[in-house]
């Protein structure tokens, strides 16, 4: 995947000020304190420049848990969508968390596989990975650095607590705060040059670290719940602080390992295999195959790559270090382009 290079910061900022036309579909401006993002030449208030952060592409927005601007519509192309997509469209806005099916699709008259060339051709996403960046953003919404329940509900547009925790119940099937007595896991989105990513830390340990657009996104968050017994809080805490640090370090090729403590509650073969992933040396890669024969187990390759990829700590315990037989890269659930990108980070000669 190729990665958009910005213009200057400076000139993003300008172009912002002056409503200037002729950078729509360069970049998109996001805003911190709204938790919207827009086209730079949006009619709306100019946000103040500490407030503004800036997206190659609309799905970068999307997934770092910002919702689209209601004035300019930055989802919809510049020119206006086919009339036989309005539909679609319109029943997404009225009810963003709502989770689509082929069948739901047909229903408004609209035939699924066109539907997903659009978005592949448009915003270079499927329409299922679009609807659910969308229930991110609704759920998670634009989380700010020690935000309460309650801050997060209504500095990004809910009405009331209750709805807040509609809709995060509704991406993870358990409500942000529940019993006291249930450990507490706070969620929040660490950028990085590689697309935005969502963490999760109890108060002694990171449990979750998974690129935004990741299909099985949802899938881990209920599964991590389920496995921990957990209640969900968007906010920050001293792990996630550290660990966005560290993680700053490493795309700077500043850093090989991580000290942040890791909590990544599994299957007793799960455990052994992710035990046996972070033993892989930084900048090294091995083989499902050879791995499956490290922790004993020569026959359970297929086992081991399941285990690979059940692994809801990214990047931590290395699984992008893992490839086929032949040395080529497979089977990475943030992207193929993302497993070869990280190699490269680790593989290039460390910054002091």
């Amino acid at each position: 995947m190729k990665t958009l290079t910005l213009p200057s910061h400076t000139e993003m900022l300008q172009a912002v000020q002056n409503k200037n036309a002729e950078y729509d579909g360069v970049f998109f401006t996001a805003v911190k304190t709204t938790g919207v993002f827009c086209r730079p030449n949006c009619p709306a208030r100019r946000p103040l420049p500490q407030n503004i952060e800036f997206y190659a592409k609309a799905r970068d927005a999307l997934f770092a848990g910002y919702r689209p601007c209601k004035r300019c519509r930055p989802l919809e192309p510049r020119d206006q969508p086919p009339t036989w997509l309005k539909p679609l469209l319109d029943a997404i806005d009225e009810d963003p968390a709502r989770r689509w099916t082929d069948q739901d699709i047909r229903a408004l008259g609209v035939e699924p596989g066109r539907v997903r060339r659009w978005f592949q051709k448009h915003y270079d996403m499927t329409f299922h990975a679009y609807s659910r960046g969308r229930r991110l953003g609704l759920a998670l919404g634009r989380i700010r650095h020690g935000s309460s329940v309650t801050a997060a509900a209504f500095d990004h547009g809910y009405d009331s607590l209750a709805g807040f925790h509609e809709a995060f119940t509704k991406l993870v099937g358990v409500a942000p705060s529940t019993a006291r007595t249930q450990t507490q896991v706070v969620i929040t989105r660490i950028a990085t040059p590689l697309g935005p990513m969502i963490a999760g830390a109890s108060d002694t340990a990171v449990c979750l670290l998974e690129f935004a657009d990741r299909r099985m996104l949802e899938t881990q968050l209920r599964r991590m719940t389920q496995r921990l017994q957990c209640r969900l809080t968007p906010g920050t805490n001293e792990v996630l602080d550290q660990l966005a640090s560290e993680l700053e370090e490493y795309f700077a090729g500043k850093r090989r390992t991580f000290a942040s403590p890791l909590m990544a509650p599994g299957t007793e073969f799960q455990q052994t295999v992710w035990k046996a992933l972070v033993e892989i040396p930084s900048g090294e890669t091995e083989s499902y195959g050879a791995l499956a024969r490290r922790i004993g187990r020569p026959t359970a390759v297929r086992a081991v790559a399941r285990a690979n990829g059940d692994n809801r700590i990214a990047i931590l315990i290395p699984c992008h270090r893992v490839v086929g037989s032949d040395g080529k890269l497979t089977g990475y659930g943030g992207g193929l382009w993302r497993k070869q990108r990280l190699l490269e980070i680790e593989q290039a000669p460390l910054h002091h």
